[in-house]
Parts: C-alpha cells; sequence; structure tokens
C-alpha cells in the first residue's frame, strides 16, 4: 500500500510496536532480588560469565559486552559451545548470569548444572515464564514478567528482548556507580571511538 494512507498505517504500527516494548518494560516488578543480584555481581570473586540461547544469547553477549567496559571483568558462553569444551572457561569463584526468557531452554539448564560442578558462584536467573526451571537451578532470580509481543504472530520475542536487554542495562549500570567506576576507569578500557575520545577530551581545559 502507497500515499499518504499507507504511510499512516506504517507510522501507526511502528509506534504501537514502540509503545508496547516502552511498555514492557515500565511494567517490570523492581524488587529484593535486584539488590542480591547487583550484591553478587558486586562481590563475585573472579569473572562474570554471562549465557544465554538464541535471541537471549546476543542480550547476553551484549550484556557481557558492557560489564567489561565498565571494569568489571565479564565473557559471554554460548550454551551449546558449553558442552564441547568452552565450559573450561569458568572458573571457581565466577558469577554466572543466565538469560532465557522461558527458563526452559535445555542448553541454559545444563550449562548451570555443568558449571556447578566447577564450583562457579552463585547463578542468577533472568526469566518470564512462571513454571521456569531457571528458577530451580539459580540462586536469584530476575523477574521479567508477563510480556505480550507486539509481533502480529504473537511469536516474534521483540518486547521480552527489550525488557531483558533494559534489565541487563540497569544491573550493569548500578553496578558500576556501586563499584565507584569513574571516567579514567572507563578510558582505560574503551580508549577508541566516539566515547574514547570524549573520556579523554571533555574535561581538558580551553
Amino acid at each position: 500500500m502507497s500515499g499518504p494512507s499507507g504511510e499512516r498505517d506504517i507510522t501507526e504500527r511502528i509506534r504501537a510496536v514502540l509503545d508496547a516494548e516502552a511498555d514492557a518494560i515500565r511494567s517490570v516488578a523492581v524488587g529484593p532480588a535486584y539488590a542480591t543480584a547487583v550484591d553478587h555481581l558486586a562481590d563475585c570473586r573472579g569473572k562474570v560469565v554471562s549465557t544465554g540461547m538464541g535471541k537471549a544469547g546476543y542480550v547476553a553477549r551484549k550484556f557481557a559486552a558492557i560489564l567489561s567496559s565498565t571494569a568489571t571483568p565479564a565473557i559471554f558462553i554460548h550454551p551449546a559451545e558449553a558442552a564441547h569444551g568452552d565450559l573450561g572457561m569458568l572458573a571457581p569463584g565466577d558469577c554466572v548470569v543466565a538469560f532465557s526468557t522461558s527458563g526452559k531452554t535445555t542448553e541454559v539448564l545444563e550449562f548451570i548444572e555443568l558449571a556447578r560442578h566447577l564450583d562457579a558462584g552463585p547463578v542468577i536467573g533472568i526469566t518470564s515464564h512462571r513454571d521456569s526451571g531457571l528458577r530451580d537451578l539459580s540462586d536469584v532470580i530476575i523477574d521479567m514478567g508477563v510480556i505480550a509481543e507486539p509481533c502480529p504472530l504473537g511469536l516474534t520475542p521483540t518486547a521480552s528482548m527489550a525488557v531483558m536487554s533494559a534489565i541487563g542495562d540497569a544491573l550493569a549500570l548500578v553496578l558500576l556507580e556501586r563499584k565507584g567506576v569513574t571516567r579514567a576507569d572507563y578510558g582505560l578500557r574503551h580508549h577508541g571511538g566516539y566515547l574514547g575520545k570524549r573520556v579523554r577530551t571533555d574535561n581538558l581545559p580551553d
């Protein structure tokens, strides 16, 4: 469909999707589990290990990248590759953060069970479904709540990924504040690009 009416239909749908994702984020209940999760991350003796399958895996990878650039060493381990040797990247004292909307993904659950055998530290699970197996395996659960997807098929997990990503961002930024990370600390880990230039030049005298 073309013309003004077609453009209006598209812009209305775009607005509806953006509003649905924003509403899903605003609806997240923030309770004591968040403080416990930040405590675990701040007290982690090793590194933070994030994991997740599919689209949740991309969110988990982004979470590890943000932590690493804000003075908390972190890596992403693909849960399917973990069973084929990548589990060896885990070390005693590492903190695991598992992302899974359903909390039923076999590879993620097996990853956590195997991590326990390597004396990994606490497991933080980020999930939505109430009957999630991830809830049973985690030391603390960040509940995403019940999320309505704006996808016309009711399948594509865009709103749930927006919520998952926002939760990871919130944990990372509160952790940064908790640890007293400075602009200088940030610059040591993010020297390149626009952000690196800002860190180097923002406080220079005129």
